[in-house]
């Protein structure tokens, strides 16, 4: 076989060869006078990763979104950037923080970067920051190699996500049922509604407490200790709005059921024994998911599947979660969990251990991309949350995909570099907090220093 040969039947020379993807992984052993550098410098990548440095952090306060939602750009010395967001409701100064841990660092770096900033965060909002910072790292990594960032988790196992969403309650069982119908209409596939015991507290008979609690003073106080039980005549009038809803939705569709409200643990189970009949897809948050033996005796007496997780962070109070089966499925904010890599290793181990995953989300198109890449890399997921369905600009946020971020109930997987999407401008600037710019010089959180080790 001769060179000529080979390039006249193939159509391409021995360097074409070399610099498709194909024919770099074929080649590298035949062409022994190449070196490993030469190899890799045939790669298509958007610039040189190993030079690639951390120049800048900066950020863009969105509100309304319908949450608070600081979008944040990690900037580099090869023009290219990454996005990622700090979640809903939490400071973007969780996130400026660590701007001067990042400065001069390759973002390509990432799971090293993440283990170096995670003692930064903690459950709920306060992860917000590092994970902000997680997502842009996988956003620029994803466009230095030239691939989209489910890629560098380990590719996808679908090519579409199933979304359920957020949906204004009505404690009018026949408006809410018309407008969770209405989702059904427009193509979503999962139902999930609000059912607290707000809808009959105020109801004689429905419920007893301490005079003078409600849920609203309870709000603080975890639900073990509020003194607040439903009786059973709140747990009939509940039922049967559950019942008039499951009617008018169908019941072929699964219907879960968000936060009840601050109730001890004898009434989550009294209930959600009522609720049985109903076949809802879960019960979520009944208690606080600190308490893994109160979940697990929750969970060992209802017929429903029990879930919690969004205020969890990182992979091992997960792993407690299921390894003593205290819930039946978990459910991640990828924003507060640890980022894509981590909360993939979360499904992951909740897999083993034979629990599925659902993952819960309120905030842009940012941080709704980086769940779409973690939701497609991860085998166990069910369905994800997106809490921005009925805000009309929400969509026109972001640039540079090339279809909808979201249609009739699922999202296409994008194949664009990183996390595929970059913020628009013109539209995040309609939106930003108060007395906060468009991506603005963030100087003085350059020098900020700390002794960060973690041991002596």
């Amino acid at each position: 076989m001769t060179r000529k040969w080979w390039k006249n039947r193939r159509g391409l020379s021995r360097r074409g060869f070399l610099g498709s993807a194909a024919g770099t992984a074929a080649l590298g052993t035949f062409w022994a006078n190449d070196t490993i550098e030469a190899y890799q410098n045939n790669v298509k990548t958007a610039g040189k990763p190993s030079d690639l440095k951390i120049t800048d952090l900066r950020f863009a306060h969105v509100i309304g979104a319908p949450m608070r939602a600081p979008i944040i750009r990690i900037d580099t010395n090869q023009g290219i950037s990454g996005y990622g967001e700090v979640r809903d409701g939490a400071s973007v100064t969780y996130a400026l923080m660590l701007k001067s841990r990042l400065l001069g660092r390759n973002p390509c770096n990432v799971d090293k970067i993440f283990r170096e900033i995670k003692q930064f965060g903690f459950h709920a909002r306060q992860a917000g920051g590092v994970c902000g910072v997680e997502m842009a790292l996988w956003d620029l990594a994803g466009k230095a190699y030239n691939v989209p960032a489910y890629q560098l988790l380990g590719g996808k196992f679908r090519d579409k996500i199933r979304l359920y969403c957020d949906t204004t309650e009505s404690h009018d069982p026949k408006v809410y049922g018309e407008r969770l119908r209405k989702r059904r209409d427009e193509g979503f596939t999962f139902l999930k509604m609000d059912l607290g015991v707000d809808l009959v507290e105020n109801i004689p008979g429905c419920v007893s407490a301490p005079l003078g609690t409600n849920q609203r003073s309870a709000t603080l106080v975890p639900h073990m200790f509020t003194g607040m039980e439903i009786t059973e005549k709140g747990i009939g009038l509940m039922c049967d709005y559950v019942g008039q809803i499951r009617e008018m939705v169908g019941w072929d569709i699964p219907l879960a059921a968000d936060h009840f409200g601050h109730l001890g643990v004898n009434s989550c189970i009294r209930l959600g024994k009522g609720l049985t009949k109903y076949n809802m897809a879960w019960l979520e948050d009944m208690v606080p998911w600190t308490q893994t033996e109160l979940l697990k005796q929750i969970t060992n007496a209802v017929d429903i599947p029990i879930l919690t997780g969004e205020d969890i962070y990182l992979k091992e109070p997960f792993i407690e979660l299921c390894r003593n089966h205290a819930v039946d499925l978990i459910q991640p904010d990828l924003a507060t969990s640890g980022g894509l890599l981590e909360t993939k290793k979360i499904g992951d181990v909740a897999m083993e251990l034979g629990h599925g995953m659902a993952m819960h989300f309120a905030g842009t198109p940012i941080s709704f991309m980086a769940n779409i890449h973690c939701a497609a890399a991860t085998e166990n997921f069910i369905a994800l949350e997106n809490h921005s369905v009925d805000v009309p600009w929400w969509k026109n946020l972001v640039t540079g995909n090339e279809q909808p971020i979201y249609d009739k109930g699922w999202a296409v997987v994008p194949d664009k570099p990183g996390l595929g999407v970059e913020p628009n401008p013109d539209e995040v600037k309609k939106h930003l907090a108060p007395g906060t710019g468009y991506f603005e010089p963030t100087e003085n959180w350059n020098n900020e220093r700390s002794w960060d080790r973690l041991y002596s």
